[in-house]
């Protein structure tokens, strides 16, 4: 069985940075996408970034790019995500998820949510 578990949420003020782990475990081939997510209190969840465990392929969603990077280490199963610069509109509970294949940054495409981390941003 598929799990996930997201960790290394916070609060920080803004300006400083943050890095996310997702581990994941019960996996059985590599054609998987790890993605994060993140949800805002009031507003839907929206697709982060997301990377390929086969080929290392990365996408990021237009409104973090430059601040977020995401990265893999497939010897540890675990997938980081550094946030640096953070804004207060940065808040939300960010969770990573998991696809077959090469899914669209939306959530719907993705077949498993783990537990979420929350980042909280002061200004």
């Amino acid at each position: 069985e598929v799990q996930l578990q997201a960790s290394g949420g916070g609060l920080v003020q803004a300006g400083g940075s943050l890095r996310l782990s997702c581990a994941a475990s019960g996996f059985t081939g590599d054609d998987y996408v790890i993605g994060w997510f993140r949800q805002a209190p009031g507003k839907e969840r929206e697709g982060v970034s997301c990377i390929n465990r086969s080929d290392g392929s990365i996408v990021y969603a237009d409104s973090v790019k430059g601040r977020f990077t995401i990265s893999g280490d497939n010897a540890k199963n675990t997938v980081y995500l550094q946030i640096n610069s953070l804004k207060p509109e940065d808040t939300a509970v960010y969770y990573c998820a998991t696809a077959v294949g090469r899914p669209a940054l939306v959530p719907g495409e993705f077949d498993r949510f783990g537990p979420g981390t929350q980042v909280t941003v002061s200004s």
